[in-house]
């Protein structure tokens, strides 16, 4: 597989269930089709808007009339499914695949604009967090970047890995599925055994 099929592959990968986990999220909350693709929609879109709007690319999916059709398929179908299908941590674990996913795409397209590594970095955290951070404000529940449950630091993994083995390097196809996988796990293991990093305590007050 050559690195442009791969980073495509990612992008659709972290599009397509980013948007499942917003039609998910509606649909628990008996909301209207229309509610849920559009849920669909900024779930699977917003990171990736945000990061072209701030390293000067064209917003991808305003170039790509496939990208919102996918969104709005995908929310089609979990409408018209049965409920059973959609049932236990379904949306927690497509959050972490398009999290895994995103982060490592939004780091390699900020690398080819351009992008310093450091900031580069920052770019895929930015694309694997901010669409479910969008979902969640939307759906008016407490934001998973508000909680000490391991997200943001997952997605800075996987970011981080690829930049790491592509500078030493590691075929890039290589590095993002190393960069991916590590993200995935590191978050997987968080929702499985609820691991979380420490929250601040502050300073005991001198007497």
């Amino acid at each position: 597989m050559d690195t442009q099929t791969l980073v495509r592959l990612l992008d659709l990968t972290g599009i397509a269930v980013f948007a499942l986990s917003g039609a998910l999220m509606a649909v628990r909350l008996r909301q209207t089709l229309v509610t849920a693709s559009f849920f669909a929609l900024v779930t699977g879109v917003g990171g990736g808007s945000v990061r072209d709007l701030l390293i000067g690319a064209p917003v991808f999916w305003v170039q790509d009339g496939a990208i919102g059709a996918v969104c709005i398929a995908i929310a089609l179908v979990v409408w018209v499914t049965p409920e059973r299908w959609w049932q236990g941590q379904l949306l927690e674990w497509a959050d972490a695949a398009g999290l895994a996913a995103y982060a490592v795409f939004g780091t390699a397209k900020a690398l080819a604009w351009g992008v310093a590594p450091v900031p580069a970095l920052m770019m895929g955290v930015i694309t694997g967090c901010v669409g479910g951070t969008i979902r969640d404000i939307l759906a008016g529940v407490p934001s998973i970047i508000m909680r000490p449950e391991i997200y943001v630091t997952a997605a800075a993994l996987a970011s981080g890995l690829f930049l790491v083995l592509t500078s030493l390097g590691v075929a890039t196809s290589v590095a993002a599925v190393a960069g991916a996988a590590s993200g995935f796990v590191l978050r997987g293991a968080a929702i499985r055994w609820s691991l979380a990093l420490p929250t601040y305590r502050g300073r005991p007050e001198s007497r």
